[in-house]
């Protein structure tokens, strides 16, 4: 039970928090879960991963309350949705919690992956976490894609019909985005089965590997002037302990839920109208959106190569920076690769905010 002294400080002078604890952690060695933390871990930046995670657990949350109501076949679809807005009691509220905590997490995903970046915090011997890492960001475009299609309004209709057309472009490999692979059951219901129980099932799979490896190979080291990748903490390290690191990570995913409640009140989650085949009038949501100027240029192939080269840069990003350090100011080259490939980004996000929306697709 030695270990266990990394989670108490926190209930010290709670005779009963201490009691409840140590109950629950004879039974479930809770303990076993602490790892050491430095100070420096419980700043916003280092936490951004855990906020993300505590936004996860909102969206599953208001997810969960969604499916009750939400029918997923396409006569019932948009009709359901707007009878979740409408009829069930705070179910618009519910619903555009749901829709601005996936914004927000996107946000804090990729402040999170950027915070990791500079810091050096990929290099050895933390390359496979940031591998997950990646595999998590595209998981989280993903749950963000098929949600805007299940909601079924115009933006959904567009965007299941690049769906369809990426599908063909893989060929034999996208065999399973098309409608023909099952007949018996529309697509739009095989997606939304994809984002309430495929997509969930990998990112919880993906999210206790990420866990196990930060558990493992402990929080990276602060990138001082002379820290070197696979350094221990510094002697002088402060450390703080691992329960006050979680009360300050849930701390942080209570703001997140509060501003996306107040965004939610404010601004509700919007519902377009019913599709309108043949049409295409709408651009994609921010998050895609930088490849719209991509496929204005390459027509739907864009979408496909742009997001396949941009996950294959993220991925090799370990086996590019093979230098020890760790402090921006020694990985220059990096550091001017990342201010780059930012500019770039929003430069294709400008151009696709003033551009006016045109057809890709033959069903568009």
């Amino acid at each position: 039970m030695a270990q266990a002294q990394i989670a108490l400080p926190s209930l010290q002078g709670n005779r009963l928090g201490n009691k409840v604890w140590r109950t629950l952690d004879e039974r479930l060695s809770l303990h076993s879960l602490a790892y050491p933390v430095p100070d420096y871990a419980n700043t916003i930046p280092y936490t951004l991963g855990g906020i993300t995670l505590f936004g996860f657990i909102i969206l599953f949350a208001t997810g969960i309350v969604m499916t009750q109501f939400y029918h997923p076949h396409p006569s019932e679809a948009h009709d359901s949705v707007t009878y979740i807005i409408t009829q069930v009691p705070f179910g618009d509220f519910i619903r555009s919690i749901h829709f601005w905590t996936a914004n927000l997490v996107v946000v804090t995903a990729l402040l999170h992956l950027l915070r990791i970046y500079w810091t050096g915090s990929f290099k050895k011997p933390r390359e496979a976490n940031w591998l997950v890492g990646v595999a998590l960001l595209a998981l989280t475009i993903g749950f963000v894609f098929t949600g805007t299609i299940i909601k079924w309004d115009q933006e959904a209709s567009e965007a299941l019909s690049h769906f369809k057309e990426i599908g063909e472009l893989l060929g034999g490999f996208g065999v399973l985005f098309s409608a023909e692979f099952s007949r018996s059951i529309p697509l739009l219901t095989r997606l939304y089965t994809t984002h309430i129980t495929i997509l969930p099932f990998l990112f919880l799979g993906l999210v206790a590997v990420h866990l196990f490896l930060v558990k493992t190979l402990k929080i990276s080291p602060k990138p001082t002037e002379n820290a070197r990748a696979g350094d221990g903490y510094a002697p002088d390290q402060k450390m703080g302990n691992f329960a006050g690191h979680i009360r300050r990570m849930i701390g942080f995913g209570l703001i997140l839920l509060a501003i996306a409640a107040l965004l939610s009140y404010f601004f509700p989650a919007p519902l377009g109208l019913k599709a309108v085949p043949g049409e295409e009038v709408t651009k994609p949501p921010w998050m895609l959106l930088w490849l719209y100027p991509i496929e204005n240029v390459l027509g739907v192939a864009g979408i496909l190569y742009g997001g396949i080269v941009f996950f294959i840069l993220l991925a090799l990003v370990p086996f590019i920076d093979r230098s020890p350090w760790l402090a921006p100011s020694k990985r220059r080259g990096m550091i001017v690769g990342l201010i780059v490939t930012i500019v770039i980004l929003v430069a294709l996000l400008v151009l696709a905010i003033v551009s006016v929306p045109v057809t890709h697709t033959t069903g568009g």
